[in-house]
């Protein structure tokens, strides 16, 4: 990740790699509403971003939440992707469109809609809701924006829509790389319930280089698995996670390798922006367990390390109480009784040796190192505009076990955190 010194020169930068691949083009407007559930004195705001296709696009895949209790918009785009092909995507933030009397139908209905302005048939659309859980959909007031914002289409950027989707994001989420004579973008929100299978995330990847439908939906579901499915803020698995990959077919395409490659690269760097960006975050966390028997179990002790809410606060507090570590290890591998034996770890914090053998390797000298390295990992959670650093605290657990290995990101826990989600909905 490049390295800012104002918002002005993120969002500048972000504009750059933020264009639009060719086959597709964007639009983005914004509506009020006065919601069914809730007096308010003045109206909300909610913005409406719509991805179309030039032409209709049958290389396409998704991948969507566990959660048992999933919103209208994930149950409508499970069933999407039966279709041979799509033409687009509508995208609402505010209003997650979970559990509210009449959701489907209302999803439904505004796609109904949108086909006969945009063209095609409303199945050919997919509808992407994030925000407050429990609201219905304005439905009025997107019907009416509708013919507004096909009009504008070709007018947004990746980077205007990555703005527009954002809710408790402190700011956009955008990564590109270059591919054969085309391009991968891909635009993001997630700040808080964030514990993938995949998080309170949505995700958008566009491209326009030649893909067949099932190597794009095989090295999607591969790559998810280990990054985002290798991410967490809170231990929070959201009721919308929705990522959703389209290509438009006009560029050559590339090998296999090449392509898995670049998606490999754009969704880990959309990761970890998530997790930098997340509600509160004050150190990005990132545990590397190597010499694991297989890659489950070195991902699900990565994400008992960055899940405990005691290592979270004493990393967030700049202490080093290196013991809360091992606890949480410990605890997993006792619970699940996994064949490991702690006689056989070894664990490093930054370039700090903490752990060898079944036994510490502390001094107050060590102490106080640690604590200057997790300082300088922090940033300010109440005053996170752009991304000020790509520093992070380094956690390295050695098994001795195997030859598999994860890497996962978490987030400390601070109290901007309890702020932020205390007051999330006034």
């Amino acid at each position: 990740m490049d390295l800012y010194t104002s918002k002005e020169q993120y969002l500048r930068f972000l504009e750059q790699i933020g264009q639009v691949p060719e086959g597709f083009k964007l639009a983005t407007l914004g509506i009020r509403f006065y919601p069914e559930e809730r007096p308010v004195s003045s109206p909300l705001a909610m913005n409406l971003v719509l991805i179309q296709g030039e032409r209709p696009i049958g290389a396409f895949g998704g991948l969507f939440t566990r959660n048992k209790f999933p919103g209208a918009p994930v149950v409508v785009g499970r069933k999407r992707m039966e279709q041979p092909r799509i033409r687009g995507v509508l995208i609402n933030n505010k209003v997650s469109n979970v559990g509210a009397p009449g959701g489907i139908e209302d999803a439904e209905e505004i796609l109904a809609a949108l086909a006969s302005y945009g063209g095609g048939r409303p199945e050919e659309y997919i509808p992407a809701s994030t925000g407050i859980i429990g609201w219905k959909l304005p439905k009025g007031e997107i019907l009416s924006a509708l013919p507004d914002l096909v009009q504008r289409l070709g007018t947004a950027t990746c980077a205007d829509a990555a703005q527009a989707i954002m809710t408790t994001d402190a700011y956009p989420k955008v990564a590109r790389r270059a591919l054969g004579a085309g391009s991968l973008v891909g635009f993001a929100k997630g700040a808080g319930m964030i514990e993938p299978n995949l998080s309170t995330m949505l995700v958008f990847l566009l491209t326009d280089v030649r893909i067949h439908r099932e190597v794009l939906r095989d090295t999607l579901g591969k790559v998810a698995e280990e990054t985002f499915n290798c991410i967490s803020v809170d231990g929070d698995q959201s009721t919308s996670d929705t990522l959703l990959c389209l290509s438009s077919g006009i560029r050559e395409g590339v090998t296999q390798k090449e392509w898995e490659t670049a998606l490999g690269e754009v969704c880990g760097e959309l990761a970890e922006q998530i997790v930098r960006n997340g509600e509160g975050t004050s150190h990005v966390i990132r545990v590397r367990v190597r010499t694991a028997p297989d890659f489950k179990t070195a991902r699900e002790l990565g994400k008992a390390v960055v899940n405990s809410p005691l290592v979270k606060t004493a990393i967030y507090g700049n202490d080093p109480n290196v013991g809360r570590i091992i606890s949480a290890l410990g605890d997993y591998v006792g619970n699940g009784n996994l064949p490991l034996d702690p006689g056989r770890w070894e664990i490093h914090i930054g370039e700090e040796t903490i752990f060898s053998r079944g036994r510490f390797l502390l001094d107050r000298e060590k102490e106080l190192r640690l604590a200057a390295y997790l300082k300088e990992a922090a940033m300010n959670p109440a005053e996170k505009s752009f991304p000020p650093h790509n520093r992070m605290v380094d956690i390295v657990v050695e098994l001795g076990s195997g030859s598999e290995g994860a890497t996962v990101l978490g987030s400390d826990l601070s109290y901007e955190y309890v702020r932020e989600n205390a007051d999330y909905r006034s």
